[in-house]
């Protein structure tokens, strides 16, 4: 099936440092914006200053140098589950250890895949080629040409940042082409098969080529040993569209070409591209185009009203795709939201649908079947009812099989491979525990937010914990982009905060899609406030029950929940004890002028709008920090290889803190990408910085 809303997502939250970005005006009030300049010699003094500062403090601490080694075992362990992915006769998996830390793409048969320790066979040793080619090679991703996926486009970037190159690889020989080969210098690309010999591309081709979002505005057809300048071109779309993507679906029997033109970051236009022409799929702008064999889907981000029938926000539908393009409109209903389920993701494998939803936060399966009278059949399918589960394909072409992964806090996540239709499960997989889990127990919680509403999350704790507002708690959060949070097994996490004795609370307030475009939607632009509402109800309902107080409530959050921390911090500082602030936005008068924070308008709004500025002036971190005010104590963390979320939020409201009289501490990686490390070394570092920190701060 096409995950198009996947595409879009990790398409729209992705940039490039390929080419320094263009200088905007400096703002008249704005005495950091200097620190804007990425790679500048006056900035980059700067970090290593706070570097030196955050290090010596935080690296000296008593429990810091057990704790990086303890994590770095951890990320490095070889009873790490490798995850794959099916390609023909093999799976494959990229892989990163001690011995390897930028990492080998590798490949072992199913059979062998099933042995506690298999045999790999190495296809491209990153490390190998790093050296070779003396380029800070970290891994992207490889897209393979269907079906036999002898070729691949490899993704690479220098250093961890969204910017790749893309180079052609020749699986047989494990080596690059060098004849006629399809490549791109690194920059804001999108590549997809369409044959062996021809490519939809989008990249940077000149003046014009990209949108004001900085991603490429064209689709081209690139035929192999041809000049890219003369690719014809597809399709444009307009300077104010977040992007243009084309790509395939390849199923058995069914070869579909698509371009996607992403009007913001929740309304496209999607075209199928048939014999040279364009037609363009006549659904809502919110919703999702996808297909399954002779079938067409659209999930729905709104209520649609077509064929004489409402389908409402939030259901997914499906029906003959030829039939579809005829105008015709009788649509079966293959999932019906309700206000606390949300539709996760779909898998599908050679004969049914697997439908995977949320039930307040909780997974549920089952599997759809198209029947010959063209009625679809639902069956559960058999699933743990606690903790994160998905269930995914192993091979959509050839068989019904799925790999099943189930996950929570406390218990060390299992990868099992079944049958659809069969009860039987084979354990594959499963990590050991990273940490020491007894005594401690998961339990639900909600907050009644500041408008009433329910807002719920989960609580990581000592069955015996004592209510006496004393226990170091760490409050964890995001509410953006749909995006929902979910239990998870983490060793860093059990091993520096819940095997020391603190309380781990998850999140899930609005903004996310906990409970559909609905839960999402009613924190967008003008209503923002509701999700930073809905987060400080949680720490005082924690308070509340005396299982925390202020001085031992930390909070931390990443990108969009950098800036749920930066307005935490800001807003209800009263509230935290400390605060670790992670690759955040936080000046939102600027961010759309920052790398690609103009995709993200869709979701803050614009800040040269007047009315839009009103709203985002009222929360925007870095415009509300003021002097006088006491602010906890708050660990500030980015990369200079961050190419989607700018360094500079961080940089500038650092900055600007430390002058107004506050405490904090600053580090960036140099290298990581939005991500914040490029291998577990350097993944270990940020983790037992930012723990040490809170343990320090909130004991």
């Amino acid at each position: 099936m096409n995950t198009t809303r996947l595409l879009l997502l990790a398409m729209l939250t992705a940039s490039s440092l390929s080419a320094a970005p263009a200088p905007t005006p400096a703002p008249v009030d704005d005495p950091y914006y200097w620190l804007e300049e990425v790679e500048g010699a006056k900035p980059l003094a700067w970090v290593e200053a706070q570097n030196k500062v955050s290090l010596a403090e935080l690296t000296a601490a008593p429990g810091y140098p057990a704790l990086y080694a303890r994590l770095l075992a951890i990320n490095d362990s070889r009873a790490r589950i490798p995850n794959v992915v099916k390609r023909g006769a093999f799976y494959y998996n990229f892989w990163q250890d001690a011995a390897n830390p930028r990492g080998l793409w590798r490949r072992t048969t199913p059979a062998e895949y099933r042995q506690e320790n298999p045999a790999w066979e190495t296809v491209l040793d990153l490390d190998a080629l790093a050296r070779a080619e003396k380029e800070n090679w970290i891994w992207g991703s490889a897209i393979p040409l269907y079906p036999q996926n002898e070729r691949y486009l490899l993704r690479l970037s220098r250093g961890g940042g969204d910017a790749v190159v893309v180079r052609e690889f020749d699986l047989p020989s494990k080596s690059f082409v060098t004849v006629q080969p399809f490549t791109l210098p690194e920059g804001k690309n999108n590549v997809a098969w369409l044959d062996r010999d021809t490519l939809f591309v989008g990249t940077n081709t000149g003046p014009g080529a990209l949108t004001d979002s900085g991603y490429p505005r064209t689709v081209r057809l690139w035929r192999r040993g041809t000049p890219l300048a003369d690719a014809p071109e597809v399709f444009a779309g307009a300077a104010t569209d977040v992007s243009v993507v084309g790509y395939a679906s390849d199923e058995p029997g069914y070869h579909r070409e698509f371009v996607r033109r992403a009007i913001t970051f929740y309304t496209s236009e999607t075209f199928i591209h048939h014999a040279g022409k364009l037609t363009k799929l006549a659904i809502p702008l919110d919703a999702q185009p996808g297909s399954y064999r002779d079938q067409f889907t659209v999930e729905l981000r709104t209520d649609w009203t077509t064929g004489g029938r409402t389908y409402p926000a939030g259901a997914l539908l499906a029906m003959n795709y030829d039939r579809f393009l005829k105008g015709e409109r009788d649509f079966a209903l293959l999932f019906t939201p309700s206000p606390r389920t949300a539709l996760v993701g779909i898998s599908d494998t050679k004969n049914h649908l697997i439908v995977n939803e949320l039930d307040n936060v909780r997974n549920r399966l089952y599997t759809l079947t198209l029947r010959s009278e063209g009625q679809w059949e639902r069956q559960p399918l058999a699933a743990p009812l606690f903790g994160s589960v998905s269930a995914t394909a192993v091979d959509a072409d050839e068989s019904d099989e799925f790999f099943l992964s189930v996950t929570d806090f406390l218990t060390p996540s299992t990868l099992a491979l079944g049958t659809i239709g069969r009860d039987e499960r084979t354990t594959l997989k499963q990590l050991p525990s990273f940490f020491n889990p007894a005594g401690l127990a998961i339990t639900q919680h909600e907050a009644i937010s500041r408008d009433g509403t329910r807002v719920p999350y989960f609580q990581v704790a000592r069955e015996n914990l004592q209510l006496d507002g004393r226990n170091p708690t760490l409050l964890y959060g995001y509410g953006g982009f749909e995006v929902s949070m979910t239990p998870n097994y983490s060793g860093g996490i059990g091993a520096a905060w819940l095997e020391q004795g603190g309380v781990y609370v998850l999140a899930n307030i609005r903004g996310g899609g906990e409970f559909g475009p609905g839960w999402h939607q009613a924190a967008l632009k003008p209503n923002r406030q509701r999700a930073y509402d809905d987060f400080a109800a949680i720490a005082e309902d924690l308070i509340a029950r005396k299982i925390t107080s202020p001085a031992h409530l930390g909070i931390m959050g990443g990108s969009n929940g950098g800036l749920l921390m930066g307005v935490m911090l800001t807003q209800r500082p009263e509230l935290f004890g400390a605060v670790v602030c992670q690759v955040p936005l936080l000046d939102m008068q600027r961010y759309h002028l920052l790398l690609a924070g103009a995709s993200w308008m869709g979701e803050y709004g614009n800040p040269d709008v007047p009315a839009e500025w009103d709203y985002l002036s009222r929360y925007s971190p870095y415009q509300n920090a003021v002097a006088g005010k006491k602010y906890p104590r708050t660990l500030f963390m980015t990369s200079t290889r961050d190419d989607r979320v700018h360094p500079g939020h961080a940089r500038k409201m650092a900055a600007k803190l430390t002058a107004q009289g506050h405490d904090l501490l600053y580090y960036e990686n140099t290298e990581g990408g939005h991500g914040g490390a490029a291998n577990n070394a350097q993944r270990a570092r940020m983790t037992a910085l930012a723990f040490t920190f809170l343990q320090k701060q909130l004991r």
